[in-house]
């Protein structure tokens, strides 16, 4: 088209970026609510993200195989519970995706 401007050359890499693992929006919601607490528990999870026991709990293996997050079993009386943290891989790779995103937006509708 004449006259538009052409896309910036870092476009490629900005959109390289992006971590595959985290363009699913319930995994980088579950970043990006373990980057604000230290821990959150599996029910307090699938409360904040409105997803079922078995969507969650995959995502979170997922999370989990990559070294994102971590998981603490314990008993809180007699009920088990799974206690999430986001890891220092996680918090990294959340940090960097959120930079390459916010990079790449920024060039939206220019």
């Amino acid at each position: 088209m004449a006259g538009a401007p052409n896309p910036a050359p870092e476009f490629p890499r900005r959109l390289a970026a992006l971590d595959t693992l985290l363009d699913h929006r319930v995994r980088l919601a579950v970043c990006v609510l373990l980057s604000r607490y230290d821990r959150l528990s599996f029910s307090r999870l699938k409360e904040l993200t409105a997803e079922t026991d078995g969507s969650l709990g995959a995502h979170l293996r997922k999370l989990e195989d990559a070294g994102y997050a971590k998981v603490k079993k314990e008993f809180v009386g007699r009920k088990p519970t799974s206690w999430y943290s986001l890891s220092p891989k996680g918090m990294s790779a959340l940090a960097v995706h959120l930079q390459a995103l916010t990079e790449l937006l920024s060039g939206a509708g220019t």
